[in-house]
């Protein structure tokens, strides 16, 4: 295994050096992830008898930085990436090399603050971010600006928030690069449920009571429209239901479920910035929900979980999380 070693000897001896110091997220610096990038194409280059098998065609993808130059002639290119849910601990190794390569980062209204420190002082920022009832740009404006941007040769990170593939209105912007003929990739990220459930212990599954789970959206694309409450009623009964985006629709959902025999009693929790340091968990049931969750005043970014799950929340030690008190034992 003389190869692994080769490749995660940069990693070893940054530990040493952070079990040493307080550890911080800036600590984690580009190079790092490039030498070990470049460790990993040498040993592939030297095994010309492919001695290390299925892991070769990996290891010539992790050296190869090739993507981030033009494709076609002047043209830049663009990479969605999931930003996830706040923490920036939780991003992607390969989310975080785009960041650092990147020539301009256009980034949502729900990418956090810790998350955009990890982007250079030398790269570009630019906010295109859109909340409930306050759009500071308009979808088809956002588009225009990233096909902008790549055919001025670009190359161009759309950070969002979560994960590009859940209601993140993905396939609009894809839709503009390809007229546009642009070349583009995704890179996911931790959508806002997993990481939710994770930070505060509400499991997302229990065999015990939900072995299965929806995520929903309160928002369509006509702002008049709401959730199917007679199916959504069905599915809360026997399911957790993870509403993205409930927030300001919390009071209707809560008295349209009981309208539909969900139990008044049903359990129910609003989680605010999940994964942050700021975040906040209110729990309650469908009669109760409403009243707890205005007089926490809620404003952030809310999931909403209904569900048995609530109720089988799991004691998770959040310091244990926190990177200020990484410890070396």
């Amino acid at each position: 295994m003389s190869w692994l070693s080769t490749i995660i000897k940069p990693f070893f001896n940054h530990v040493l050096f952070l079990n040493k110091r307080t550890f911080e997220p800036s600590m984690l610096k580009p190079s790092l992830f490039e030498s070990a990038g470049t460790a990993a194409l040498n040993v592939y280059r030297r095994s010309s008898n492919d001695e290390c098998g299925a892991v070769s065609d990996t290891l010539r993808r992790l050296g190869d930085t090739s993507h981030v130059e033009s494709a076609k002639g002047n043209v830049g290119q663009v990479f969605i990436v999931g930003a996830g849910p706040g923490d920036a601990e939780l991003l992607t190794l390969k989310a975080l090399r785009l960041l650092q390569q990147a020539d301009v980062v256009l980034f949502d209204a729900l990418v956090s603050e810790d998350v955009l420190a990890m982007i250079p002082q030398h790269v570009k920022k630019e906010y295109v971010g859109k909340r409930c009832k306050k759009h500071s740009f308009t979808q088809q404006a956002i588009c225009e600006r990233v096909v902008t941007l790549a055919l001025e040769g670009k190359n161009v990170v759309r950070l969002k928030g979560g994960d590009p593939a859940l209601f993140a209105r993905t396939c609009e912007e894809t839709a503009a690069l390809d007229k546009a003929e642009v070349a583009y990739a995704i890179v996911p990220g931790i959508t806002a449920a997993s990481g939710m459930s994770a930070y505060t212990g509400i499991p997302l599954t229990d065999r015990r009571c939900a072995q299965s789970v929806s995520f929903i959206t309160a928002h369509f694309q006509d702002a008049s429209q709401w959730p199917e409450m007679k199916p959504l009623a069905q599915n809360v009964l026997k399911q957790t239901v993870v509403v993205y985006m409930g927030l300001s629709r919390l009071d209707g959902l809560a008295k349209g479920l009981m309208r539909y025999d969900v139990p008044a009693d049903w359990p129910v929790a609003a989680v605010e910035n999940a994964t942050t340091s700021n975040q906040r968990v209110i729990t309650g049931t469908l009669s109760s929900i409403s009243t707890r969750v205005r007089d926490a005043n809620l404003t952030g970014p809310t999931l909403l979980v209904f569900g048995k799950v609530v109720e089988s929340r799991q004691h998770v030690n959040q310091c244990l999380l926190d990177a200020r008190r990484f410890q070396h034992y």
